[in-house]
């Protein structure tokens, strides 16, 4: 791995495969909804699709044809933190795939009539999560727990707001935030380092915009919440959280540990107690959605909606009872093991690797190398198990969402 910081800010990290012929590269900048006003809620997420619409040099259909040609593959998505451009294709075609991400990163056309084009798709977009409970769960709790924040709303943006963007919002947005001093741009595959540097350089190296505005800072907002949304639908969809540890922390790959024995998998304590054991949910499983300065540690469940009481229970139980009692050695090396295997098959996939460094450079400005990685994870311990336990699931600060026949 090598990591080159250019004169304007730009920061280029790369990982080297051998033995394949494939090249994935991203271009992130520290850009999402945390960055937005009220007025703006969506708009990162409204440029994220106007760039695939068309540049000064190249329509859309130019793009769509030159990456199909190519075999390649061109996409992007929009997060709370930032916002990523990504491309895969055959080592031969690196700079090809990479004049494309340049010329739609500085050169997007936003033509009006694309412009409401998109706003319609997006308004579809909006439309298809509410119809979706199983993701809407999620969302709702979300929007509650971090109300009155930008950690709070939606990454789409609503109706009202992306109804106000024009072509100068668009790009006067753009220019204040898509900067050379919160741009990384990742590579893996097959590549020599001193060509990669040099021809993203040509590309990136004469981006001099900075950053006219910093995202707000969201740390000590977590508000407990109850939310609910009737649908008319058979399931009851549950999500459960508890305010958690950022990834900025040490005790990350702690909490990683943790969400893997309470609920990453059929082995788990949720899966196995409430759903094998008791048949009291279809589907359950935690996670744990993780910021710079915020983080929440979640539980889904689908249900019965009679038994949507006993359910929230049940989880309630086995959380508090993990942070009180959890003693079983052998869950706790089965998890670190899946843990390190898991992170350690990821490093053959170019695309994973990619993300993985950009995303860890873009939001820590470091990149923690796999064997560090291996013992951070190998040395945990069960105290240090229930000390994160204690500080996450406090009785009282528990938040819930409920999607269903209410």
């Amino acid at each position: 791995m090598e990591t080159v910081k250019f004169k304007n800010g730009v920061t280029l990290i790369m990982e080297k495969f051998y033995n394949i012929r494939s090249v994935a590269m991203g271009v992130f900048v520290k850009n999402g909804s945390l960055n937005e006003l009220p007025e703006e809620n969506g708009i990162s997420h409204f440029i994220e699709h106007m760039l695939f619409k068309g540049t000064e040099n190249r329509s859309a259909a130019d793009i769509a044809v030159e990456m199909d040609s190519a075999g390649g593959d061109l996409n992007a998505y929009t997060t709370k933190e930032y916002t990523c451009y990504y491309t895969r294709v055959p080592d031969n075609y690196f700079e090809r795939s990479l004049d494309i991400l340049a010329d739609m990163y500085f050169n997007p056309a936003f033509s009006a009539d694309e412009i409401e084009k998109e706003r319609g798709v997006i308004d579809e977009e909006i439309d298809m999560y509410e119809d979706s409970p199983d993701d809407l769960v999620h969302e709702k709790l979300q929007n509650a727990v971090w109300r009155g924040t930008s950690l709070g709303r939606p990454v789409l943006g609503t109706h009202k707001t992306i109804a106000q963007f024009d072509r100068d919002i668009l790009k006067n947005y753009m220019k204040n935030n898509y900067c050379s001093d919160n741009t990384v741009i990742s590579v893996a595959g097959n590549i020599d380092y001193e060509y990669t540097a040099k021809t993203v350089e040509k590309y990136f190296g004469n981006f001099t915009e900075k950053r006219k505005r910093l995202p707000e800072k969201n740390d000590n907002i977590y508000t407990p919440s109850v939310v609910s949304c009737r649908k008319e639908i058979e399931q009851q969809h549950i999500c459960l959280g508890f305010r958690s540890i950022p990834y900025t922390r040490d005790e990350r790959y702690i909490v990683s540990v943790m969400n893997t024995i309470i609920g990453g998998g059929m082995s788990s304590l949720l899966f196995q107690n409430i759903r094998e054991k008791r048949g009291l949910a279809y589907s359950i499983y935690s996670y744990t959605e993780s910021y710079a300065d915020s983080a929440l540690f979640c539980v889904y469940s689908g249900c019965n909606k009679d038994s949507t009481e006993t359910v929230k229970n049940a989880v309630l139980d086995e959380l508090y009872g993990f942070a009180e009692k959890f003693d079983d050695e052998e869950k706790l090396k089965n998890a670190k093991q899946q843990r390190i295997n898991g992170f350690l098959m990821g490093l053959e996939n170019t695309s994973g690797v990619m993300t993985s460094l950009g995303r860890a450079m873009l939001l820590r400005g470091c990149v923690i190398g796999n064997e560090q990685a291996v013992e951070e994870i190998e040395k945990i311990n069960i105290d240090m198990l229930r000390s994160a336990a204690g500080r996450i699931f406090i009785k009282g600060t528990e938040s819930i969402s409920v999607v269903g026949m209410i």
